[in-house]
């Protein structure tokens, strides 16, 4: 998904731990994330707040997807977040696909780092952003990344996937897509929560081939090529990848058809791309991942998302999850805030949803 490779710290650092050191540093990471994580399902709506402080710096900068965009400290995320969420599902529970850590050394925020992903799953019991209750159990997909220093979160980012809750809710926003829009499983061989220690060999491994896909994606983007063959992408990619797209793009599975239905309507659709970085890039095992704010600005076409060009610059903010597998990349799960991207462009997709409401309901 990404377009280009922001450049890496200095090499050379006569202060780069050794490997010992590096598995310590992720498990105690992983450790304090795991914490938060049990606190959060614990809490309910009223505790959430408490929960969150327990865990996170004073200024805690969290950044969230629209409409909660970003927030500092426990109390303004819990307010902005997890006390509505909690409101809606009372019963809300994490369940994770991936979880590691990983060391970033962007120049953005360098530091240790976790990834979650997953859904966030409960009965939706009320509403949440006007979006209309079901009563029933819903999956909401989401991916987190924190940052620890010391024993304490500094930094966040949490991803959800609200078109996704909108197509359970049954109003969903958008013409129909490319891909399949479905409950997205995790990794194909079930080994996406490194609980444990690994070794950092492998980790950078992964990280080299991420950077390598990218770079390559890159390359041809400046080409102008907007219609390659698969050629390129098999030089990292297994012939038979999955591609977990956001809600309004799908899913998809092999090379050919995720050419066909994501990056061919993709590259041919969007105009203008820029790479604008990322926060942080990271990887443990056989798993990596990085998110942007935002990763990449573009300008519509037409057809992206079966809309019409808008001719506006807008941002993407992008998270990438992936599972590597021997010397290549087998799966990809993606996330874009792309209420905030179609707003950018003149679209409020949930103030459009009030107003279909006000209009059915009077």
């Amino acid at each position: 998904m990404a377009l280009a490779v922001l450049a890496r710290a200095p090499q050379g650092r006569a202060d780069i731990p050794d490997s010992q050191t590096i598995m310590t540093q992720f498990q105690t990471a992983k450790a304090r994330a795991q914490a938060l994580f049990a606190d959060l399902d614990a809490a309910g709506a009223a505790g959430m707040s408490k929960a969150l402080a327990r865990h996170v710096a004073p200024d805690w900068h969290w950044r969230g997807v629209a409409p909660f965009h970003e927030q500092t400290g426990a109390e303004d995320v819990s307010a902005a977040f997890w006390t509505p969420l909690a409101e809606a599902m009372p019963n809300l529970h994490r369940r994770q696909d991936v979880f590691f850590a990983g060391e970033s050394d962007l120049q953005v925020s360098p530091g240790i780092w976790v990834c979650s992903m997953g859904h966030l799953t409960g009965l939706f019991d009320r509403d949440f952003l006007d979006i209309p209750a079901t009563g029933r159990l819903t999956w909401l997909r989401y991916a987190e990344f924190h940052k620890v220093e010391g024993d304490v979160i500094t930094e966040s980012a949490t991803f959800i996937d609200i078109l996704s809750l909108m197509h359970q809710a049954g109003v969903y926003p958008l013409p129909p897509s490319t891909g399949a829009m479905a409950i997205y499983p995790g990794p194909r061989t079930h080994d996406g929560l490194l609980t444990g220690p690994h070794d950092p060999a492998e980790g950078a491994a992964t990280l080299n081939l991420i950077e390598r896909m990218v770079a390559d994606l890159s390359a041809l983007n400046l080409s102008g090529n907007d219609r390659a063959g698969i050629e390129m992408l098999q030089k990292t990619w297994h012939d038979d990848m999955s591609w977990y797209g956001p809600y309004g793009i799908g899913a998809t599975q092999t090379l050919p058809r995720y050419q066909e239905q994501h990056t061919f309507p993709f590259r041919l659709s969007l105009g203008n791309k820029t790479f604008n970085g990322h926060v942080a890039r990271l990887a443990e095992g056989n798993y990596g991942a990085f998110f942007g704010w935002p990763n990449l600005t573009n300008t519509t076409k037409g057809g992206f998302l079966g809309l019409p060009g808008s001719g506006f610059p807008a941002d993407m903010r992008v998270v990438d999850v992936y599972r590597r597998e021997g010397d290549k990349l087998a799966e990809n799960w993606v996330f874009i805030d792309m209420l905030h991207y179609l707003q950018m462009q003149g679209l409020d997709v949930l103030e459009r949803n009030r107003q279909l409401r006000r209009i059915s309901h009077p």
